[in-house]
């Protein structure tokens, strides 16, 4: 991540480059490449690639490493350079390369000339570094991924910045010109000054300060909140001009934290301007100032947008027409759906109270059954139970007489099925009689929930404690040792896979030469 040195850069071959992209290309599924699937990629012989990866490991164009599984290559920041730089060269965008002028946290900034020898600024993207490696709270380049190189994330943030910036410039904004793209390299226009934070005279602060306060609302009506507009982003000219840069943190004025973002952005102009300049102005711009005139968020796909915020912008500003038919035609499939959900809500109210009765009387004939054939004090209880339903009246509606042989013989059997009722109307079951008798007679209600009881459901775990102790300690084994794999530490070195497995198996078999009968 250090300097960039181009002179190797004009030795290389067509088949250096062609390796290159084979690692660039297999790195997109693979954290360290195989050298055999790099010559499958390079379509080359694999002795000849294994020898070219071998002189770009040493310019550390390449880098090899020694992984857990196996051992492959990696492609390094001077490498991932280099694709970009030979690109750019072929479409005759750079000709010459010129020193540094800058280094951020996330980039590296050179001076650079075209064929025609015009000085042009080339910005090379450089996330991973140490300082800025919380990038998931600060960005949002990976969305639903779990993980990245740092390579493609700098891809991904050179592609967003040139968006924003040849938008912006499009629009009249005050921005250096784009000129070219190439994975995390951006050709840009060349600014004749230096950071306001190197600023330290000012011919008029007042139409200084208004010029930025109009420019951050003006970047808000256009739909886009800077999020680091402060004085190292902001480029003075020879003529006193501010030129904004640096964009790959922009956010949508629909992001959740756009009001945040907008009132730290006008803060630290204000802040700079009290420290520096000793001015202060009670005049300064507030997130409801912001009215709509563009959406270069939802041409940029900006932080913080959703697919219905930018049909919902889209047809605010115009740009979308909707037909009254379309509009009825939504209401109506609304509808739809809020009928078929409640229909659906009905029938799974039914579906769920006809499970549950029919679980409860399964459930309750089990039991029964469960509790006549283990023991013959079942068939006591269920004797004792018919002769005292015979001396007793069921009182309730419906219910004039109940057949008590039928009903002996059958809790002598074991089945509790709904006994047989001699008028007309089957109302009630043999529920209802059973609550009565068991709410008059004590002594029968503690012997049937004695014999319940014994064969009752508990939410108790019925694993012995021996057997749990025996599975939490090969459970804590079996962490341990995971921990102590990955403790281990990574060798690397130019040594090949191969060699070092046939070497460990020389050493193993050295070893037992007890078990092969060798002196």
């Amino acid at each position: 991540m250090g300097k960039l040195n181009v002179t190797i850069l004009r030795y290389l071959t067509r088949d250096d480059f062609r390796v290159l992209t084979a690692i660039e290309m297999g790195m997109k599924n693979h954290e360290l490449v195989p050298a055999s699937l790099a010559a499958q990629i390079a379509n080359l012989r694999y002795g000849g690639v294994h020898k070219l990866m071998k002189e770009l490991c040493k310019h550390r164009l390449l880098s090899y490493e020694r992984g857990k599984h196996y051992d492959g290559y990696r492609l390094t920041n001077s490498g991932y350079d280099y694709l970009a730089l030979k690109v750019l060269a072929q479409r005759g965008i750079i000709a010459s390369f010129g020193n540094q002028i800058g280094v951020g946290k996330e980039s590296n900034i050179y001076i650079v000339a075209d064929e025609e020898g015009n000085p042009v600024c080339l910005k090379l993207h450089r996330l991973g570094r140490t300082c800025f490696r919380n990038i998931k709270d600060k960005r949002d380049y990976h969305q639903h991924r779990k993980s990245a190189s740092w390579l493609y994330l700098s891809r991904i943030s050179a592609t967003r910045e040139f968006a924003y910036m040849k938008a912006l410039f499009d629009r009249g904004f005050p921005v250096p010109k784009p000129i070219d793209i190439n994975r995390h390299c951006v050709v840009m226009e060349l600014v004749e000054g230096g950071p306001l934070c190197g600023v330290y005279e000012v011919d008029d602060v007042e139409s200084l300060y208004d010029e930025l306060m109009n420019l951050i609302v003006k970047l808000g009506n256009h739909g886009v909140i800077h999020g680091d507009f402060n004085e190292f982003n902001i480029m003075i000219t020879n003529s006193g001009k501010p030129i904004l840069i640096d964009f790959p943190q922009m956010v949508s004025t629909e992001h959740a934290n756009s009001k945040l973002y907008f009132e730290r952005d006008v803060n630290c102009i204000r802040d700079f301007f009290k420290r520096r300049f000793a001015y202060e102005s009670e005049l300064y711009p507030t997130f409801q100032d912001i009215s709509r005139e563009d959406c270069i968020d939802v041409e940029i796909k900006a932080s913080g947008l959703t697919k219905q915020m930018e049909k919902d912008l889209l047809r605010e500003i115009g740009m979308i027409e909707v037909d009254e038919k379309e509009e009825i035609e939504e209401e109506h499939e609304e509808e739809n759906i809020d009928e078929a959900k409640t229909i659906m809500d009905k029938d799974e109210i039914n579906d769920l109270q006809l499970r549950v009765e029919n679980s409860v009387m399964n459930e309750f004939v089990c039991r029964a059954k469960e509790c006549s054939s283990v023991d013959e004090k079942v068939g006591e209880i269920g004797d004792s139970v018919a002769t005292s339903l015979e001396n007793l009246t069921v009182q309730e509606e419906g219910v004039k007489s109940i057949d008590i042989n039928q009903s002996r013989e059958r809790l002598k059997n074991g089945t509790f099925d709904n006994l047989n009722v001699k008028d007309d109307e089957k109302s009630t079951d043999s529920f209802s009689a059973a609550e009565r008798f068991n709410s008059e007679d004590e002594h029968l209600r503690r012997d049937l929930s004695d014999s319940r009881s014994m064969y009752g459901t508990s939410t108790a775990s019925t694993i012995a404690p021996e057997v749990i102790k025996k599975r939490v300690k090969v459970a804590l084994q079996r962490r341990e040792k995971r921990e102590e794999q990955s403790r281990r530490i990574v060798a690397k070195g130019e040594a090949n896979a191969v060699t070092r497995v046939r070497r460990e198996n020389r050493d193993t078999i050295k070893q037992s030469t007890g078990i092969w009968g060798w002196e």
